[in-house]
């Protein structure tokens, strides 16, 4: 059985911003803790990706299009799309891919 803890093996993302990632071999998880203010800088990869807010509230950018997002909230990002977040109180999030990030495994596995 493989497993991993991702609430006590988290390692820095960006600066405010810790992270842990479990991968399968076609999908894996990223569960994100964002201090307030916090700003992840706008990217793409080829991987698509849904977020999930589980606490707190961040401004989810989507190719130029913003929505403040709360728990509950969730959103989907086709592969290839730049979206940029920025954390507007202390946060929890799970990010979903598929398929799996290997340059964030490596990063944070």
């Amino acid at each position: 059985m493989k497993r991993k803890n991702l609430e006590t093996e988290k390692k820095p993302l960006v600066p405010g911003a810790l992270a842990a990632a479990f991968g399968g071999e076609r999908a894996m998880v990223n569960l994100v803790e964002l201090r307030p203010g916090t700003e992840v800088p706008e990217h793409a990869h080829p991987e698509e990706q849904i977020t999930l807010v589980l606490r707190g509230r961040i401004l989810f950018v989507l190719e130029g299009e913003a929505a403040e997002l709360g728990p509950g909230d969730a959103v989907w990002v086709p592969g290839g799309a730049r979206h940029r977040v920025e954390t507007l109180e202390e946060s929890l999030v799970l990010d979903v891919f598929s398929p799996v990030r290997e340059d964030l495994l490596k990063k944070l596995g």
